[in-house]
């Protein structure tokens, strides 16, 4: 199973977003796909399945009051995912170090993607030393991506491969940084550049990821360029004629969703 962090150097920048979106697009391609809540103090991957409640979550795995597989629920799209207690009550006596062991128990996936605490605080490093491999998230602006080339030291140090950089809510204003600069800058490739995109706030608020609320607008068609590259598959997008005919009904056929534990 690869085990892939997705971090970024401040919050605020779509990380989560970036998750939910890149497992639903991960298991497009036939790929057993697993999403983990890492960021216990600000735990939010629920909510863009419109869950808020899950009655086991990463939490009481963390104090070794149940197995990881007991943390799982299998949502619909094929998606799997271990939620985090939004709950303050739920951090007392948990131990992020344990995530690494806790891992060990997860069978059958292909892709573990780990939502990582922004920065390089202790539930972010934890991520990080769970993990293999790495994948910046950060908006087009120097303060951003400042952090990524912070971050780099750390990824090296704890030997974590960095896959590159996905930027989000990209504008394309000319204040904003380029893929040429932000490569330049980093040594990194920019791996899939996200558009900022009216339709993920209104997922959001509806609790469903873009890529299953609205699979062809153009952040959805980003995302699954990412995954079709992060697995070596192919991904022919529509055209933009037959994405906008598909986008305008997509709208009246939006599934809604129970999770299955």
């Amino acid at each position: 199973m690869r085990k892939i962090a997705v971090i970024s150097g401040k919050g605020g920048v779509g990380k989560t977003t970036v998750v939910a979106n890149l497992g639903v697009a991960l298991s497009r391609f036939n790929k057993k796909v697993v999403i983990i809540d890492c960021n216990l103090t600000t735990s939010h991957l629920g909510f863009y399945f419109g869950f808020s409640y899950y009655p086991v979550t990463l939490n009481n795995v963390l104090r070794e009051e149940v197995d990881i597989k007991d943390a799982t629920y299998i949502h619909p799209s094929g998606l799997s995912i271990v939620p985090a207690s939004v709950s303050l009550d739920d951090l007392m006596y948990v131990e992020i170090d344990k995530l690494k062991e806790s891992l060990k128990n997860l069978e059958g996936f292909d892709v573990a993607l780990l939502d990582s605490a922004p920065g390089l605080g202790k539930e972010a490093l934890a991520t990080l030393r769970a993990s293999e491999e790495a994948i910046f998230v950060t908006i087009p602006f120097l303060s951003a991506v400042t952090d990524v080339m912070k971050s780099l030291r750390v990824l090296d140090e704890l030997n974590v491969e960095p896959l590159g950089i996905i930027l989000n809510m990209v504008k394309k204003s000319s204040h904003e940084l380029t893929k040429d600069e932000i490569e330049s800058l980093t040594g990194l490739p920019v791996i899939g550049i996200i558009p900022y995109d009216k339709n993920i706030e209104k997922s959001l608020a509806g609790g469903i990821p873009p890529l299953l609320n609205n699979p062809y607008s153009p952040s959805s068609i980003e995302f699954m360029k990412i995954a079709a590259n992060l697995v070596n598959e192919t991904y022919n997008p529509p055209s933009t004629i037959k994405r906008k005919i598909l986008s305008a009904f997509s709208r009246f056929l939006v599934p809604r969703y129970t999770l299955i534990k």
